[in-house]
């Protein structure tokens, strides 16, 4: 069932290829694919100094006998108020690489999950003349799903689509097949344009 963009059914039908739509989840390649996906959205930029980047304490805070107290070396030791970090953040980069057939799996067992719970509503291709936000809100609202954490899928990448729907909350635009698992399945609902849908049965069917 193909829907128009003011909320009416179209007589168009859609078939969706039981190889992407109606697999067997595999629940395991979900959990590596939004596990390197998350971890890929770090930016590893955390930093701390140590005893050697802390300025200060060249000079030996007192002598070594004599005053009672334990021998000190340095103020900015790790254990002294205002010293170094001792074995704290460094920069590092938390990258993850996923094997595309492991990638292709998990967004097709993502979709499948989707389909399963009828989660997934197919409209016509459409465009934007211009960015309109009100516009998009108002297509939601046809659809009956601008309640809704919302991901849509388009058949080619829409300039005044994607600014139309970038600034309202939990609405995002993809183009396919260019989405990962995380994003379905962060998602209430999956909006696929017909032809989008199409690109989905050839490159994940294969």
């Amino acid at each position: 069932m193909v829907f128009k963009t003011d909320g009416s059914e179209t007589k168009d039908k859609v078939v969706l290829n039981p190889e992407v739509f109606e697999i067997e989840p595999n629940d395991h390649v979900l959990y590596l694919a939004v596990k390197a996906y998350l971890a890929n959205q770090r930016q590893g930029t955390h930093s701390v100094k140590n005893r050697s980047a802390v300025a200060g304490g060249g000079k030996k805070p007192f002598r070594q006998k004599g005053t009672g107290r334990a021998r000190q070396g340095t103020i900015r030791a790790p254990h002294m108020v205002g010293g170094g970090r001792a074995f704290g953040p460094v920069p590092r980069d938390y990258r993850q690489e996923l094997p595309k057939k492991v990638s292709r799996l998990a967004r097709k067992s993502a979709l499948s999950y989707k389909a399963k719970d009828q989660k997934i509503v197919v409209v016509e291709d459409f465009q934007f003349e211009a960015p309109k936000t009100r516009e998009f809100v108002e297509m939601l609202k046809n659809l009956k799903i601008d309640d809704r954490k919302v991901l849509l899928l388009t058949t080619d990448y829409d300039m005044n689509l994607y600014k139309s729907a970038r600034n309202i909350p939990y609405k995002a635009v993809l183009k396919a097949p260019q989405f990962s698992a995380y994003d379905v399945l962060n998602a209430n609902v999956v909006v696929l344009q017909k032809g989008a849908v199409e690109i989905l049965n050839e490159v994940l069917g294969k």
